[in-house]
């Protein structure tokens, strides 16, 4: 979750670049509304739907609670068949940001499950609030989650369970990064409300 400027995304990030103007549109949001509703800034989120910054996972999620859809969409994935079993064979990476996921259960329902892997040092900028729950379960490494004014570190074989109007952050606290399973409903709504969240700023 880099705040340093990059240039246009490759490979599957890069088609998430028209899908976000696309989905925006099709929610009729103004780009100053779906920004401010992901607590990004217009400039940034301009950024995004041309190719010219990667969104983090954080922005992803964001974004697809604004737009009421799911990560797999923005991703330009479909849902053709919801097979209840994920093989692990058949997960494909993606990485944004500078995080590595993996959709670990069947896209377009209401609650999601990836793997995720965090770079030391891709604390992000952004502080979440939004309704709904996340579950993380620390697979390998050790991980710095903000919780409110509470700060927790987890080790492997740690979990955190949160309502997520509370504000949080996760950042890897080892040079190797951390490996996740994190769990979290996603609330769809057509409208931009359910998602405001503070202004972002940085973990000190």
């Amino acid at each position: 979750m880099s705040s340093s400027e990059t240039g246009p995304a490759e490979g599957a990030v890069a088609a998430v670049a028209p899908q976000l103007r696309e989905l925006r549109r099709r929610a009729a949001l103004t780009l100053e509304t779906a920004a401010r509703a992901a607590g990004l800034s217009p400039a940034h989120l301009s950024r995004l739907e041309t190719g010219h910054r990667q969104p983090s996972l954080p922005m992803l999620l964001s974004l697809a609670r604004v737009y009421g859809t799911t990560v797999a969409e923005l991703l330009g994935e479909t849902a053709a068949d919801r097979d209840a079993v994920v093989r692990g064979a058949d997960m494909e990476p993606t990485s944004a940001g500078g995080w590595t996921y993996y959709q670990a259960g069947a896209p377009g329902r209401g609650m999601q499950a990836l793997r995720v892997q965090v770079p030391y040092g891709s604390q992000g900028d952004v502080v979440r609030v939004h309704p709904g729950e996340e579950w993380l379960h620390v697979l390998k490494g050790r991980l710095r989650l903000r919780l409110g004014d509470s700060e927790h570190r987890l080790a492997a074989g740690d979990s955190a369970h949160f309502d997520s109007m509370t504000p949080h952050r996760i950042a890897a606290q080892d040079p190797d990064g951390v490996e996740l399973l994190f769990v979290h409903t996603l609330l769809q709504s057509p409208t931009a409300a359910l998602c405001l969240g503070p202004t972002p700023g940085e973990m000190p």
